[in-house]
């Protein structure tokens, strides 16, 4: 088998391409570093399951694991919320064969081109070169990963909601995605589930969605469940993500101990 007949499993060619054709993408996310899980996972049939680095529990070889482990489904492809908007970070995670990232705390058009640029080889950005995983999966060639590689911005400040009409039109941003526990923060609660302020959090997802849809980029947000999901998506995001494992393997015991102790 060669190298480009394995790229087809997971395609991140194919998923860029549906990303920025406004398809209707599912995704998990996953915080906890653990391969197995992991595998499971992404052959459930997600589009797309997203390591968060941020602030998961996932070092530099958790992170290696855990795409390895999405890639061996042959389905879905790896996302990866970097720690911050920086070239490093950015190219460790694309390097290591991810098809996109999703990065954190953009506040600017200015800082949105910067994530860009560090996912982007020259001349179109300073992403350098070193695919020691991602050339199994991504391109090869510098023109060919830049294509395939998608950038999405994450709108979770009052800057980021501020400017996000601009950070749409950057060139090179794939998408917006919400944060919406810094966006509920952002919009005046008091905490990550503050109903208070359900109003203004609802209007600055209403801005959210139509500067994507006015960009043609996609618009992309975290639930907490797949019936979030299926809401955020009829109201006109393009792609969402659900949940955590963590959160999941919780409930999950929780429930279960409540029924053992009736």
């Amino acid at each position: 088998m060669s190298a480009a007949d394995v790229r087809e499993g997971g395609s991140a060619a194919a998923f860029a391409r549906r990303v920025r054709a406004r398809d209707r993408i599912v995704g998990y996310w996953s915080v906890i570093d653990s391969p197995v899980s992991t595998e499971w996972l992404a052959h459930l049939g997600w589009d797309y399951i997203a390591l968060d680095l941020q602030h998961g529990l996932i070092g530099y070889e958790g992170m290696v694991r855990g795409l390895t482990a999405i890639d061996a489904a042959r389905g879905p492809v790896g996302l990866i919320r970097v720690e911050a908007n920086d070239p490093t970070p950015i190219g460790r995670a694309l390097d290591a064969g991810a098809a996109g990232v999703i990065v954190p705390l953009v506040d600017t058009a200015e800082e949105a081109a910067a994530a860009v640029a560090a996912a982007k080889y020259p001349p179109h950005g300073v992403r350098s070169y070193g695919p020691m995983r991602s050339q199994l999966r991504v391109g090869p060639t510098p023109a060919q990963a830049d294509s395939e590689t998608v950038v999405l911005v994450m709108i979770e400040t009052p800057g980021g909601l501020a400017n996000v009409a601009e950070i749409c039109a950057v060139d090179g941003v794939d998408g917006v995605y919400v944060g919406p526990s810094d966006l509920r923060l952002a919009v005046g609660g008091t905490s990550t589930t503050d109903t208070l302020v359900d109003a203004e959090f609802e209007a600055a997802l209403a801005t959210v969605r139509d500067a994507a849809a006015a960009a043609g980029v996609t618009a992309g947000i975290h639930t907490a469940s797949g019936e979030v999901a299926a809401k955020r998506l009829a109201e006109g995001f393009t792609l969402a993500t659900v949940a955590s494992d963590l959160t999941h393997l919780k409930a999950a015991s929780q429930a279960h101990l409540d029924a053992a102790r009736l």
